[in-house]
């Protein structure tokens, strides 16, 4: 059967279209997609430990169970870690306010000094400000509330989905295979193992990533003497993941724990040792332990991020970038595709043609 050739902007137009719907889907329906993406990954990453599992004779149930088990006993050590260093750190926040107290008085002395705005005018305007400041305070802090339920209610959506995958496995490959036209099923099945080996090694790479940098940051940190030391690291490592804007979140959280103990010029130092430490993970540790299983460029790396928060949030910032990685591989497998895989992979050096041998340039600038 011929295929109908479309010309190109009529292509254009339909892939526009497509796109444009397919981000509304991902929109509208983000409470069934991140919990079940975040699955995905999940199933994905324990696949290997489920697979070891049944070789040593456990039943399937059982094999998923206990790895479920595992992750989610590591992941709840973890956050255990993060709230006892969090709890610690509720008790110096009178300190913290005392200190912004100080900064604000000899700001308001220096404003009143060079621009000869006295104490009352600043107080006044600061009144004005405080007002919309503590109402949009206190919508946070419900919106805060209702995102840790909402996290909390995903969590266990996330468990049970990451069961059923790796359970229904098997069926999931047959589904996707008997999509397509028999003679493209192999290629099908050759891109899911493909996804499967990709995505499985980003997030044990970046699970090996966080690891480090968790246990660099604990000991610089250590060294310098800082208080919260833990705290500031679990931040750094685990913020580290969203590319691009996590790590200065970080600094800038860590920056202000630090002033809220010490002075300000440890805090600058402090955000200096980050952004040093940001540095070799980017230009050293990232490239060989994580860039090499993905391999997008960072162009539409930040793009993905932008595009997932403003689709999915915070959550969307960490999962775009798995999905634009399995959007590639599919791509190199589609010829029609092929263009975005292009657009989407890194770029690929030119090969020189090799130079003549020395006789020849001769003879070619003696003609």
């Amino acid at each position: 059967m011929d295929q109908i050739k479309l010309p190109f902007y009529a292509r254009l137009a339909l892939i526009l279209i497509a796109i444009g719907l397919v981000l509304v889907l991902l929109s509208v329906g983000r409470s069934i997609f991140i919990p079940l993406f975040f699955g995905l990954l999940v199933a994905l990453l324990l696949y290997p430990l489920v697979r070891r599992f049944e070789k040593w004779h456990m039943g399937r149930g059982l094999s998923i169970f206990l790895a479920i088990l595992l992750f989610f006993l590591s992941f709840a050590l973890l956050v255990y870690l993060f709230s006892i260093q969090i709890a610690d750190f509720a008790g110096d926040i009178p300190k913290l306010q005392a200190r912004i107290n100080e900064v604000t008085t000899e700001l308001q002395h220096w404003i009143s000094k060079k621009y000869h705005v006295n104490r009352a005018q600043q107080l006044d305007y600061i009144n004005k400000s405080t007002s919309s400041i503590l109402n949009n305070v206190a919508a946070s802090i419900g919106s805060t509330f209702l995102g840790v339920m909402e996290f909390l209610i995903w969590g266990v959506f996330v468990v049970f989905y990451a069961f059923f995958i790796l359970y229904y496995r098997k069926m999931l490959t047959s589904f996707l295979q008997s999509l397509f036209h028999p003679h493209d099923r192999d290629q099908v099945g050759q891109v899911v193992m493909q996804t499967r080996t990709v995505i499985n090694s980003y997030m044990i790479g970046l699970l090996t990533e966080m690891s480090i940098l968790l246990v660099v940051n604990s000991v610089v940190f250590l060294v310098l003497g800082l208080k919260y030391a833990l705290l500031m690291a679990l931040l750094a490592s685990v913020l580290n993941i969203v590319p691009y804007l996590g790590i200065y979140t970080a600094t800038i959280i860590c920056m202000i724990i630090t002033f809220a103990n010490t002075t300000g010029n440890e805090a600058l130092i402090v955000g200096g040792v980050m952004i040093g430490i940001h540095f070799l993970d980017a230009n050293i540790l990232m490239p060989r332990i994580v860039g090499g299983r993905v391999k997008m460029n960072p162009f539409i790396t930040l793009i993905a991020v932008v595009a997932g928060n403003l689709l999915w949030g915070i959550s969307g910032m960490f999962l775009f970038i798995p999905l634009t990685a399995i959007i590639k591989i599919i791509s190199e497998r589609v010829e029609e595709l092929k263009p975005w895989a292009i657009l989407i992979g890194e770029e690929q050096k030119e090969k020189l043609p090799p130079l003549p041998p020395p006789e020849q340039e001769k003879k070619e600038e003696t003609l």
